[in-house]
This record gives C-alpha cells, structure tokens and sequence, in this order.
C-alpha cells in the first residue's frame, strides 16, 4: 500500500444528513487534512476495494486514518479528534464496547433517508468546497 496523504472520509453521497455532517466537518476541521469522496463514487469504489470492504457498502461511514479502516461510531469517534472545538472531548468514548456504540449509529443509518431524505445523485460540491473532495488523480 502506498502512503496515505490524507485522512479520508467516505460518505453515502445520496443521503442528506451525510452531506450535512460533510459540510459541518469541513467547516471544524482544524487542520484542514480530510479529504472526501461518496462512497458511490468511483475513487470511494477504488478505495474499498483497497481497503478489501464490499463495494456495495453504505450503511457507514468509512474514515481512513494513516492507512487504517474505521467503521461506524468508531470512525466518527476517530474523526472527532481532528476537529476544533469540544468535539475531540467525545474521544473518550471509544472506550464503550463497540456493540453498544453502533446500536446508536445503526438506528440512525437505519432511518437516515426516512428522517432527512436522500438525494437522486451525489452533492457536487461548491467551489470552495471542491479543493476537499478527492478527484481521479488522487493516487490510491
């Protein structure tokens, strides 16, 4: 595998709340160092592969953090340590059994098009959001 240059975030690109959890991070991210792709896309499709996930994943988010796979709340605990604010303070809760953690997420991904909606096709980013969002060139 080569090296990573970023910490990745893949995202389910059709729904609502994903792509409003996007934007947010995007805006707290401290120093600017993740980078993201729906995980409908082509370059969320390679990356899974990559890291051997079904390609047809998309009841998680996928949060790649030096070349390690985190799923599920431990991959939105994972990501709280790189945004500004009190958000890291939620960090300790990686120490909670897994299984308890992602009931919680699992009901929310369970509902998440029910409760915000979904999309026909993925957010296109805004100009100023683009430079964030990983593109073909990105060497996987």
């Amino acid at each position: 595998m080569s090296n990573q240059k970023h910490t990745i975030l893949l995202f389910d690109g059709i729904c609502n709340l994903c792509n409003s959890v996007v934007i947010f991070i995007i805006k707290r991210d401290k120093r600017k160092q993740i980078r993201y792709a729906p995980l409908q896309s082509d370059i969320g499709k390679a990356l899974l592969v990559k890291y051997q996930l079904k390609t047809n994943f998309d009841n998680s988010l996928v949060f790649i953090d030096n070349n390690k796979v985190y799923l599920k709340s431990s991959g939105a605990l994972r990501l709280s340590i790189y945004l500004k604010g009190l958000w890291p303070l939620f960090y300790p809760l990686i120490f909670l059994p897994r299984f308890i953690r992602d009931k919680g997420y699992d009901i929310i991904a369970r509902n998440r098009y029910r409760w915000f909606g979904k999309r026909e096709k993925c957010m296109v980013p805004s100009a100023q959001m683009k430079v964030f969002f990983l593109t073909y060139e990105y060497e996987i």
